[in-house]
């Protein structure tokens, strides 16, 4: 289906890539964690261009998940579009399948598939993220409390989110590793 496509293409947009060439400053992917999204452009360069990149990977799959979604395809589907946005943020061809981790990106898909899921895995995450001054466990917990919250408020995306979640955990693997050693970096200021 075209929506599929449009989330691939759209989802493969590195938000971080043009937030930095924009302002001048170096690309992420050389740097830090040498990765393009959130919490390294935070690191290196303040919550200016951090939050540029947070707004902007969110809302960059959000059209392809919406037109599915108004065209009322079934939920699976819905998920498959949602599902190709967090692809083409992780594996973009056009950086040689070098991307991010998709937690931005799945709260955009989450916010358009179900707003209350995105809103308190959204929270869980600010708080873990306040609290512990790191954005890999807040990602982790967040990601994994995603489908509990869904199974509460809307069971019919639980499988959907569900594989969101799984494509999220798999792609900090590298920051699990850096957590269980104590050497995972922390927010810059902290």
């Amino acid at each position: 289906m075209v929506w599929i496509v449009v989330g691939y293409l759209s989802g493969s947009w590195l938000a971080a890539l043009s937030v930095c060439r924009l302002a001048g400053v170096g690309d992420p992917r050389q740097q830090g964690s040498f990765n393009p999204g959130f919490s390294n452009v935070l690191r290196l360069y303040g919550p200016r261009l951090a939050a540029a990149t947070l707004v902007l990977d969110a809302l960059k799959g959000m059209p392809a998940v919406l037109g599915a979604k108004i065209m009322s395809c079934p939920v699976w589907l819905q998920g498959l579009v949602g599902l190709a946005v967090l692809l083409g943020h992780s594996f973009p061809l056009w950086h040689g399948f070098r991307g991010g981790k998709a937690v931005a990106s799945s709260f955009g898909v989450l916010l358009v598939l179900v707003p209350k899921v995105a809103l308190l895995s959204a929270l869980i995450w600010a708080l873990l993220a306040w609290r512990l001054r790191t954005a890999a466990m807040a990602s982790l917990v967040s990601a994994a409390a995603a489908p509990l919250i869904c199974a509460w408020f809307t069971p019919q995306y639980v499988m959907v989110v569900g594989g969101f979640s799984l494509l999220v955990l798999a792609r900090h693997g590298l920051n699990i590793r850096r957590l269980r050693r104590g050497e995972e970096p922390p927010f810059r200021g902290s």
